[in-house]
């Protein structure tokens, strides 16, 4: 394996582990913030479920690795330049407690590398209306899942006492976690194991493109890590800042979001885990009333999306320009 190959390789890990701690909290964050869990058994039932949802396919891993650029007309310098917008930025947007959007972060970087490399024609219109499709998703199915399991639950549940609801849906939200676990690894997971692979491919490693078991697990284990080291600052922000949760919203936020990202993998769409499952809880959120979601706090969090796609696509760029008048 070449030098160049090994660090890239690297840089792809480097930039999983950032995605575990701004991405990943995102399993969690509802379950800890409502204290049906505690944050070390909820890491270890999200990184299990994580890796259990990372395997479950790979539909999402090909249209990151193949539909996204044309693999023909770039490098291993593109994707290392991509990879270095991500960890840039999401170390940046995670010091002050903003969850990201990883997924949209290497789509950016992979797209500004790769027109750096090889010009606009590197681009593929299939890969980005999958992307576009994504960002419906998660904005509209997130927001409107969270708001109408919530309305189902209200309408179901109204004679109960709330000692009853929080009780049942103490125990649900332990199943809705999992299941947020298991959908993320399903999508988000798959993301950068299909830059992972790209790079075996691109480096000579592999003949074609095809995802390789232990490449799943490694990239599932960093991701794991990552999560563990840094992700109370996004949990914070998601469970505790942007609206007050009880069990019952949880429950509702959680398994609206796990949906949606379910549908998504199953169409090899990749889609936000963060803007779904933040759009789940403001749905949430307004079904009490409008005010009870801290707009202010969606404001920032908002900016940090809109932000991602220029900020990480200009840093690949540059980096991409600057390594390929190092190393050619």
């Amino acid at each position: 394996m070449e030098p160049a190959t090994v660090i890239v390789l690297l840089l792809i890990l480097a930039a999983e582990f950032v995605n575990g701690w701004t991405d990943a909290p995102n399993a969690i964050a509802t379950v800890v913030s409502t204290r049906v869990l505690s944050p070390t058994r909820a890491l270890l039932m999200a990184s299990v479920f994580n890796v259990l949802g990372t395997m479950s396919g790979t539909a999402v891993a090909a249209t990151i690795g193949k539909g996204i650029v044309k693999p023909e007309m770039i490098n291993v310098y593109t994707v290392g330049a991509a990879m270095v917008g991500i960890v840039v930025w999401s170390t940046l947007a995670w010091y002050y407690g903003l969850p990201t959007s990883e997924s949209h972060a290497l789509i950016a970087g992979l797209s500004g590398a790769g027109l750096a490399t090889a010009g606009p024609s590197v681009l593929l219109w299939s890969g980005w209306q999958q992307v576009l499709i994504g960002l419906a998703f998660s904005t509209f199915l997130g927001f409107l899942g969270g708001l109408g399991l919530m309305v189902l639950i209200y309408r179901t549940c109204f004679q109960k006492t709330p000692g009853w609801i929080r009780r049942v849906f103490g125990r649900l939200q332990v199943l809705s976690a999992a299941f947020m676990a298991f959908s993320h690894g399903s999508n988000d997971g798959q993301k950068f194991i299909g830059a992972f692979t790209l790079v075996l491919v691109l480096g000579g490693v592999l003949p074609e493109f095809r995802v390789q078991l232990w490449v799943i697990l490694l990239c599932a284990v960093v991701m794991g890590l990552g999560t563990a080291v840094g992700g109370w600052r996004i949990v914070r922000t998601m469970g505790l800042r942007l609206t007050k949760l009880e069990p019952v919203h949880g429950f509702a936020a959680e398994t609206g979001a796990a949906l949606t990202i379910e549908l998504a993998s199953r169409l090899g769409i990749p889609l936000s885990t963060t803007h779904t499952i933040n759009t789940a809880i403001m749905g949430v959120g307004a079904t009490r009333r409008l005010s009870a979601v801290r707009w202010g706090v969606s404001r920032d969090i908002v900016t940090a999306w809109i932000l991602t796609f220029p900020v990480c696509g200009l840093i690949a760029w540059t980096t991409t320009k600057i390594a390929l008048a190092v190393f050619q």
